[in-house]
């Protein structure tokens, strides 16, 4: 789950990390209250999840009552990158001698969490990766022996921060840390980590990813599920329990699995068509779950053809082949289908489903195959 700045900002502060104080509101004479409250010169942020806020009018400056309303009315209800402001964050202003980079995410490769700090803030992390990588600062954690106090210490003097904010980042870094491994998160950064002119560091910006699968380890996240960003095929998909990722092109996916879901996308691409999505049904191909699957994948109007790749692990193939059977006597399916039936009990799916087959539903026998029949009936193949 992807949060809003304010909630990032907020979940920090859980953790002691020091934030800009601030309100989240969603209209006009909210926000003028709340900058009344705050205490002028406030900073008024659109609360969208994507990047170029400033650039695009969506983060201005408000010394009085008069421009706090006049900036409010410009921001709220903005489209920047096609998405529409609905949230507002009023905060203090912070006055900034000096902008830098940090952050924690899992290293899957090394299997350790990295931390990335850098004098570089305030731009992307891509970018100073690309102009300057000496400009970054790394660290591995091992998860078992978590990140100390000295290691800390040399990772800051690593970085070439300011001399003046070395304790202070040392400070909000270790928070940080916990907070990642606390709160169950795949992200956190602070972008900038700011010095300010008395030489107090503290966090400007908040961007945080949580790992949904820890949501039963934290009850109160279920707050942050209800803002989360989707579009109505996400969301149809989110409802049903599946896990899917809406994409721009015109063959639907259905697999058992991230990775076999991953590889039918990438197969499709290499035989010259596009995905519509990735659409994960799990280790469950009931009658069910496949029902919902082609509901959300038949409600793309952009679907010219459906790809259902299964491998049969624990669920075994009869089962999936029934759950097929029975989804399409729910669901009026208005693109062809091609299905990949392999793995446990195979070949009693595929006796299940011949008769129901025709140009409309075919059974193929490897992946490529089915993909490549996929891709030609929605009109584009190599």
């Amino acid at each position: 789950m992807d949060l809003f700045e304010y909630q990032g900002k907020q979940l920090f502060a859980r953790y002691d990390i020091p934030v800009s104080p601030g309100e989240a509101v969603t209209d006009v004479e909210a926000a003028v209250a709340a900058a009344n409250r705050i205490g002028y010169p406030v900073v008024l942020k659109a609360q969208v999840q994507v990047g170029g806020r400033g650039k695009a009018g969506g983060v201005k400056l408000a010394a009085n009552e008069a421009e706090a309303r006049e900036h409010a009315t410009s921001i709220i209800g903005l489209d920047i990158k096609g998405h529409i402001v609905h949230i507002l964050w009023v905060e203090k202003a912070s006055d900034i001698a000096e902008e830098y980079y940090a952050s924690f995410t899992l290293d899957r490769a090394a299997k350790k969490y990295l931390g990335m700090l850098s004098a570089q803030g305030g731009v992307e992390i891509e970018v100073v990766a690309e102009k300057d990588p000496d400009a970054i600062a790394k660290i591995h954690v091992d998860p078992v022996d978590g990140l100390d106090e000295a290691t800390c210490r040399a990772w800051v003097q690593a970085a070439g921060l300011n001399p003046k904010a070395v304790d202070g980042a040392v400070d909000i870094l270790l928070k940080l840390y916990t907070c990642y491994v606390e709160g169950d998160a795949d992200l956190v950064e602070i972008n900038p980590l700011i010095l300010t002119p008395d030489d107090r560091v503290h966090a400007l910006d908040a961007k945080v990813t949580l790992d949904d699968s820890a949501v039963f380890r934290h009850p109160d996240y279920e707050q942050y599920d209800a803002t989360q960003v989707r579009d109505e095929r996400e969301q149809a998909a989110h409802e049903r329990g599946l896990q899917y990722v809406g994409l721009d092109g015109y063959v639907g996916i259905i697999a058992n699995g991230a990775g076999l879901a991953m590889a039918t996308v990438d197969i499709v691409s290499q035989v010259g068509g596009e995905a519509a999505n990735f659409l994960d049904i799990g280790g469950g191909a009931n009658a069910e779950v496949m029902t919902g699957a082609l509901e959300v994948i038949n409600n793309d109007p952009k679907v010219r053809s459906i790809f259902i790749n299964i491998f049969g692990g624990i669920t075994k193939g009869e089962e999936v082949a029934n759950g097929i059977v029975a989804a399409l006597d729910r669901v009026k399916i208005a693109a062809p289908i091609v299905i990949r039936l392999d793995g446990t009990n195979a070949d009693e799916g595929r006796a299940i489903l011949e008769p129901h087959l025709s140009e409309r539903l075919q059974l193929q026998p490897t992946m490529l195959e089915a993909a490549r029949a996929a891709a030609a009936l929605a009109g584009a193949t190599l």
